[in-house]
């Protein structure tokens, strides 16, 4: 899960975009797209010689090895579920009686939101914070919610690219240099931050959401102890979503250091925020996350194929379970609700069938 906070979103507000004169209906934003999906056409034409065979990317997933694919899928799960349990830890800190299942839901429903639709972040904000305000968080909790949510998340992606690029002997230098710069320009900083953050936070648009956050945080009675938990609950999002894009390159045959499955994870990231052309980061995130496997001389077939399974995962899988949860929260037709409700029993009945019949199993295959 990756999450994004629009703040005007959560206030409700609509933000005023200037047009281009250039010609009616066309903004800045629109121009820059259009401008980067040619530039993407183009590069793929180019560079149509370097991408992986189909077939031979066809192959290697199905070469893939069961238990990796399993590794794979409870690591999707597991770092969706640590997201879904740091908000509801946030609102349970609030005093918000939310149940785990609830929240639970609305994670996967906002995300379904987020990667679907046009402008699928903001709208994902806004419903997230319709849902913890009928959950019975005030309007203050459930922005702070989002926004200390959101700014947990993102620390924790920066330290865990930071320990990636540190483990990469190519960049740690440059790392180190660039923190050590950081650590300069922190002390005047500090030493001045009266003077120089007072006129940023009395901003009259700042302000206010400075005010928010506040007023939320105080309304946040954590102990260090649960704000200790749920940075580990932030630290474990990321890292579990590192570990399902290395059990698909393992199930594949590849043998790449953590470190650089992180790095290519970040790459995909970063071209999905900065070419958001399709909902979800779709074609960015895949051609972002193979260039940096390539980059570090990972065979382009295995690679494509690791890609494939891992989006179909961590993309589509998580997408699915998402609009299912908001058919779950929002109501579904009756006779899908029959289905589902006879679903365990089916499930039941079908694995105490296999039971009966594992003696004979091996009459036409061998187990194991």
């Amino acid at each position: 899960m990756k999450p994004v906070v629009d703040v005007t979103a959560v206030r409700g507000h609509a933000v005023e975009k200037r047009r281009l004169h250039l010609s009616p209906g066309l903004s800045p934003g629109f121009v820059l797209k259009l401008s980067l999906l040619l530039v993407g056409v183009v590069s793929v034409v180019l560079l149509a010689d370097k991408l992986p065979d189909l077939d031979a990317v066809r192959a290697a997933a199905a070469r893939a090895e069961p238990g990796w694919l399993a590794l794979l899928v409870l690591a999707e799960l597991g770092s969706m579920g640590a997201f879904a349990w740091l908000q509801h830890g946030l609102l349970r800190g609030g005093g918000v009686g939310i149940s785990r299942r609830r929240a639970f839901a609305v994670t996967y429903a906002g995300n379904a939101l987020s990667t679907t639709l046009p402008a699928g972040p903001a709208v994902s904000v806004v419903y997230t914070f319709r849902q913890w305000r009928g959950a019975g968080a005030s309007a203050q909790l459930a922005t702070a919610v989002i926004l200390i949510g959101g700014v947990v998340t993102s620390v924790a992606y920066t330290v865990v690219a930071l320990a990636a690029l540190l483990a990469e002997p190519a960049s740690r230098t440059p790392v180190l240099l660039g923190l050590a710069a950081l650590a300069v320009a922190a002390v005047p900083l500090l030493r001045w931050r009266g003077r120089l953050l007072g006129p940023v936070l009395r901003h009259p648009r700042i302000a206010p959401q400075v005010d928010r956050l506040r007023s939320g945080w105080a309304a946040l009675r954590l102990s260090p102890r649960a704000w200790g938990a749920l940075t580990t609950l932030a630290l474990a999002n990321w890292l579990l979503e590192i570990l399902a894009l290395f059990a698909a390159a393992r199930a594949v045959g590849l043998d790449v250091p953590p470190h650089v499955v992180a790095l290519a994870y970040f790459a995909a990231q970063a071209a999905g925020s900065v070419l958001p052309i399709l909902p979800g980061g779709l074609g960015a995130v895949e051609g972002g996350m193979l260039a940096a496997l390539l980059a570090f001389g990972v065979a382009a077939a295995p690679a494509g194929a690791a890609i494939i399974l891992y989006r179909l995962v961590s993309h589509w899988g998580v997408l699915a379970a998402g609009w299912l949860a908001w058919l779950l929260l929002h109501g579904m037709p009756e006779p899908v609700l029959r289905l589902l409700r006879a679903l365990p029993r089916a499930l039941g009945t079908g694995l105490a069938s296999l039971g009966v019949f594992a003696p004979y199993a091996g009459t036409y295959r061998r187990l194991g």
